[in-house]
């Protein structure tokens, strides 16, 4: 039996004609939640139709992947899916959707599949903020995340640290420090607080060292004389030894020279 409204109809088709879709923004199925949803769906069938799209080769998931699964799971053949006659930007977009309702994306999650629409389907953050019903700045806010590498992406999801957790982090610029700082909050245990207390402390040290560092930099390359000072006794100590060495020295605009000549033959 099918039905149709405007573009959208629903059908009865064969899971095995039902590809996945390679937008998917979620990467973690939560395997009780899919055994709980498949003795639902034995018990009751499949409530709400799964979203597809039609392609050469059958059908192509756009939204509704666990309850695909668990109707794999509950042992079903076919299932009831809604057929959006769509493109591949579009699908997209309606798989993040979905899970953006769904609010339950893990915390990386989101903002990879934000980047991975805004990479492959060639739209702006301002176009993914309007098609998404979101602000701006809320995705720029999202695409952040991914400034941390994926390995302190994995450390910050297997810690179960917040999205305030993992904002207070990219404050650190400096990827080996801002790890060392990752390592310590996870193996204190810290609270949101006490890690932006530790990151603004880690700032201020950082700022502390550099300005300290080229302050230093600045007093030893100014005091010039230092090294004309060093110059000159290394010349009149080899003239004491009975080497002719000579010295010139002059100062134009912008340089101080200084130039040592050392005889190649020695007068004896």
């Amino acid at each position: 039996m099918v039905s149709q409204q405007g573009r959208r109809r629903i059908v009865e088709i064969p899971l095995d004609r039902i590809q996945p879709n390679p937008a998917q923004p979620r990467q973690n199925f939560n395997q009780k939640e899919l055994d709980s949803l498949s003795e639902s769906i034995q018990q009751n069938g499949l409530l709400q139709p799964i979203l597809v799209r039609q392609k050469d080769f059958g059908y192509e998931l756009i939204a509704g992947e666990r309850r695909l699964r668990a109707c794999r799971i509950a042992g079903l053949t076919t299932v009831p899916c809604i057929v959006n006659e769509c493109d591949a930007q579009n699908a997209a977009i309606y798989a993040m959707l979905e899970n953006l309702q769904r609010q339950d994306l893990k915390l990386f999650e989101e903002a990879e599949g934000l980047q991975k629409l805004i990479a492959q389907w060639g739209i702006t953050q301002e176009e993914a903020a309007k098609r998404l019903g979101k602000s701006q700045s809320a995705i720029a806010n999202k695409m952040r995340l991914l400034k941390l590498t994926e390995e302190e992406r994995q450390k910050i999801t297997d810690a179960s640290l917040s999205g305030r957790h993992a904002r207070a982090l990219i404050r650190i610029g400096d990827e080996s420090l801002r790890k060392k700082v990752l390592d310590e909050v996870i193996a204190k245990g810290l609270n949101v607080s006490q890690t932006e207390r530790l990151v603004d402390k880690t700032l201020e040290q950082e700022t502390d060292f550099t300005k300290e560092k080229r302050q230093h930099k600045t007093v030893v390359w100014k005091d010039y004389r230092i090294f004309w000072n060093t110059v000159q006794n290394a010349v009149s100590l080899m003239q004491k030894s009975g080497i002719n060495a000579v010295t010139d020295q002059k100062e134009t605009d912008e340089f101080y020279e200084m130039t040592v000549r050392i005889p190649k033959v020695q007068k004896v």
